[in-house]
């Protein structure tokens, strides 16, 4: 039985890289798939999904008023093949609208949909996606990663060029590890973005703390 699939994570834990892994895994048994990839996300360029580790795949780009149930039945009933997977990337972005539209595809058409984000943002607020796909998704998936100080990291703090936590802001600041990096709870809450080592480190070699 096909099924939702949500797996989320902080930042910087490889969520991109195992997407492509899995659809890596589908085209090499002759599967077709679906990607997509938010039309916000530019960074590479437009309907383009790369890892932070040189991965790249074509995707086709979303907005918020994109409908992924039209888009699915109109290349399901074209008469090719239907495809066997469907993923999509940084699916925090998704509207509540948007992941009912893919249990619609669940239902209808039997294709597993595998959906990667964040669960929530640098203030700690669940992205509209996120919260919806924790609701609905069959099947909930951590992709873990760890703070500078080795715990579990959680919690998606934003930072300024001088490596500073940022509390105030638009909940989509599209960025990588410029802005944002990954933290424990208790690291998070006192705002703590770098080890000791590390501020050591760049106090020996006359780099701003």
């Amino acid at each position: 039985m096909a099924k939702l699939h949500f797996y989320y994570s902080a930042m910087n834990a490889g969520k991109t890289t195992t997407l492509l892994q899995s659809n890596h895994n589908y085209n090499e048994r002759g599967m077709e798939t679906l990607l997509f990839t938010p039309a916000i996300d530019d960074r590479y360029a437009e309907g383009v999904m790369a890892s932070r580790i040189g991965l790249k795949a074509d995707a086709t780009p979303f907005s918020n008023t994109f409908n992924f149930f039209e888009f699915t039945k109109d290349r399901v009933k074209s008469g090719g093949k239907k495809p066997s997977c469907i993923l999509i990337d940084e699916a925090q972005f998704l509207t509540k609208s948007q992941v009912y539209q893919l249990t619609q595809i669940i239902t209808e058409f039997g294709i597993p949909t595998l959906t990667y984000g964040l669960r929530s943002d640098f203030l700690g607020e669940p992205f509209e996606g996120s919260l919806y796909l924790l609701a609905w998704a069959e099947e909930l998936n951590e992709i873990k990663t760890v703070c500078h100080c080795g715990s579990k990291a959680t919690m998606n703090a934003r930072i300024d060029e001088n490596g500073k936590m940022v509390s105030e802001g638009n909940q989509v600041e599209i960025g990588g590890n410029d802005l944002y990096i990954a933290l424990c709870r208790k690291h998070y809450m006192n705002g703590k973005t770098s080890s000791s080592s590390d501020a050591l480190k760049k106090s020996l070699s006359g780099e701003a703390a």
